[in-house]
């Protein structure tokens, strides 16, 4: 298990990112220092207790936070390096009424399930238990006005993007708008398919393990964006769901064009030929493409540009 520098409890999770929060913990950036996030589960907790969407009194992906980052400034990237994830003994399996791609073939009511997590695995049904690959949901920073929702959808400055390379071994990168940033994170998932097609994972409460750097300088991002080991990828915000996939791609095809000094040319035939793109969750649009029949509001797609083309 580790143990960060900096522990900050799921009682200090509320819906939302905004600028007017107070922080609760000033950091100063490229020290090292970690900060461990508690996330909650404790509104799947009560959709197991009741069934009965009325009577939840837990808020819906609460995220903890926020901490204020010396020296941030609009204009500036925080780097979020995801060190680890630590889950406790179990996860839930939840189906709320009207929402995902499966909400017409489900039955009606609300189905939770509890999932127990042993040794590194979650089990999902009796039959069925897969290694875990926790992940974070939802992670953001303070819009410069107004408050940007902890559900959707997403916004360039983050929130519920519900993708999975936000892992341990990933850095999230996202825009700063306000002096200090105001980093909050929250929804951890034990493990989740690609896609979300319940537009709920396998949730469970955790702690995510964090640092965090500042990059200036650089061309100010309209998305966010994920280093992996092998790959960076691209962010697309949009609705619908076809000009999520444009943003994401320009946002690719900019990387290697302005930041590593390709041509056009050999830009486009080169994520004409490795630049893939997935669904991110919860993903869709109010006026969906027959390709992608979900019914969230806003769309979430990643672009991916292996590290080996560069």
């Amino acid at each position: 298990m580790t143990t960060p520098d900096h522990f900050l409890p799921n009682t200090l999770g509320r819906p939302g990112f905004s600028a007017d929060r107070d922080p609760v913990l000033r950091l100063t950036p490229g020290t090292g220092e970690t900060i461990g996030f508690e996330t909650t589960d404790a509104v799947y907790a009560e959709l197991d207790e009741h069934h009965d969407l009325a009577q939840l009194q837990a808020p819906i992906n609460p995220v903890t936070g926020p901490v204020w980052v010396e020296g941030a400034e609009p204009g500036d990237t925080l780097a979020v390096h995801i060190h680890d994830i630590e889950l406790t003994t179990h996860g839930w399996s939840v189906s709320l009424p009207g929402s995902g791609a499966l909400q017409h073939v489900m039955p009606e009511g609300v189905f939770a399930r509890r999932c127990p997590i042993e040794d590194g695995v979650v089990h999902v049904t009796d039959r069925h238990a897969f290694p875990v690959r926790p992940m974070i949901g939802c992670i953001g920073v303070a819009p410069a006005s107004g408050t940007n929702s902890t559900i959707m959808p997403a916004t360039a400055e983050g929130g519920n993007m519900d993708v999975t390379e936000a892992r341990p071994g990933s850095t999230v990168y996202l825009p700063v708008r306000v002096p200090g940033a105001l980093l909050s994170i929250g929804d951890v998932h034990a493990i989740m398919a690609e896609g979300e097609s319940s537009f709920v994972a396998i949730e469970a409460q955790g702690t995510a393990i964090v640092s965090v750097d500042l990059v200036r300088g650089r061309r100010p991002l309209r998305a966010p964006r994920i280093e992996t080991d092998d790959a960076w990828l691209f962010v697309g915000l949009g609705d619908p769901v076809q000009e999520s996939v444009r943003r994401g791609y320009e946002d690719a095809f900019a990387f290697l064009v302005e930041d590593h000094g390709f041509t056009a040319e050999d830009a486009y035939a080169v994520l004409s030929a490795v630049g893939d793109s997935k669904l991110g969750g919860p993903t869709g649009s109010g006026d969906p493409d027959p390709l992608h029949p979900f019914a969230a509001v806003g769309a979430v797609t990643l672009h991916r540009v292996p590290k080996a083309v560069l």
